[in-house]
């Protein structure tokens, strides 16, 4: 075999085998038997909610697993092609089949990413909260920088984003920020966002124009379905309302229709003023709260699984999951992946889709990458 189609082949199986892994491949193929024989039962249109909810769950493992056996059987087609033509002497043909075979890899490549996101709750729509880390108005300046770049990044997906809650900053940016993310997967494809995102530039605000580090941190947490039954004691919540306000400033109204909720045990804090009504509101914040209790529990049976530490940690320094450096040099690095662009411009366009999938693979490999910062 030609070292060029090896190299094809050998980035097909590495891809293979992530999404095998990741479906935890013998068990999906149980699973999926079983949920043929469920379709076939003439009750199960008896509660419209959970059939659909089976039928997404079949569709989802036939598409995976469909895809693994398609590639599979055409990269061992063009192994053939390829060794036929060597073994004829025609490089014709053995070229052509190491061309099928990179067209190959790419598709696997491609593919892989949408296997992965195969969790509980990879398909439903996101939350996603960011918050200005300590240093006033550089930091809040670089946390509005963060809701534009995820805001562009949904856009360029196709979904849909709304401003659920907002806090301006005193001189300038955003305290925080609340964005519902509306769109297939948009949960699977965020939620390794989760972290803090460290800044390195020469600050607009200085006038000595020196050199500054700041620091915001994202929460990625999905929107639960309504079948998902969260308890949440009454006793535990403390409930506050006050005085919406929009970007820039702003009042959405003057009453104080915004609802702030603290679940007391977890010190979980969700906001809502997208709505006039304060009760209105008010449903939203809890359904954002059980969106978070939801969460964390999916994240602490994920972390007694893999034994992988809590990624939320302070907003400072050894914490960040990602550097974006614009001075004196241009270059984003993802610390955890060691995925780099040497286009900040880009990345904070929204362009961030090879730092969801790098992150999304280390997930199911549990593979740690020693990785420096950039200074």
């Amino acid at each position: 075999m030609r070292a060029e189609g090896q190299a094809h082949i050998d980035r097909i199986e590495a891809a293979l085998a992530l999404v095998r892994r990741s479906l935890d491949w013998d068990r999906a193929l149980r699973r999926l038997d079983e949920l043929n024989a469920r379709v076939e039962d003439p009750t199960l249109w008896d509660d419209p909610k959970r059939a659909e909810a089976i039928m997404r769950e079949r569709r989802r493992l036939e598409s995976a697993i469909g895809t693994v056996n398609e590639i599979s059987q055409e990269m061992a087609d063009a192994i053939e092609f390829v060794e036929m033509g060597e073994v004829e002497g025609d490089d014709a043909v053995a070229d052509e089949g190491v061309a099928t075979l990179g067209e190959l890899a790419r598709r696997a490549d491609a593919d892989k990413v949408q296997a992965l996101l195969s969790g509980e709750a990879d398909a439903n729509d996101t939350y996603l909260e960011i918050h200005a880390g300590a240093g006033g108005t550089e930091s809040q300046d670089w946390a509005e920088m963060l809701q534009r770049m995820y805001t562009r990044w949904a856009e360029r997906r196709g979904y849909k984003v709304e401003l659920v809650d907002y806090h301006a900053g005193e001189q300038a940016g955003i305290k925080s920020a609340t964005l519902l993310v509306k769109g297939e997967n948009a949960y699977g494809y965020a939620k390794t966002e989760s972290g803090v995102h460290r800044l390195v530039r020469i600050s607009p605000y200085d006038s000595s124009a020196r050199r500054h580090t700041s620091f915001s941190s994202v929460w990625v947490y999905p929107v639960i379905d309504d079948d998902i039954d969260i308890e949440i004691n009454p006793a535990d919540l403390r409930i506050d309302t006050y005085r919406a306000s929009g970007a820039g400033g702003q009042h959405v109204n003057t009453t104080d229709s915004a609802v702030r909720i603290t679940h007391v045990p977890s010190g979980i804090i969700v906001a809502s003023q997208i709505d006039r009504s304060q009760h209105k509101n008010r449903d939203i914040a809890m359904n954002m709260l059980k969106a978070r209790l939801f969460e964390a529990e999916m994240r602490k049976r994920e972390e007694a699984a893999s034994a992988e530490h809590a990624s939320k940690t302070d907003i400072g320094w050894g914490h960040q999951i990602r550097s974006y450096v614009l001075q004196p040099y241009q270059m984003v690095k993802d610390l955890r992946t060691g995925v780099t662009s040497t286009s900040p411009s880009d990345v904070l366009d929204g362009d961030l889709d090879e730092f969801m999938a790098a992150a999304l693979s280390q997930r199911v490999t549990g593979e740690q990458v020693e990785v420096e910062d950039v200074e």
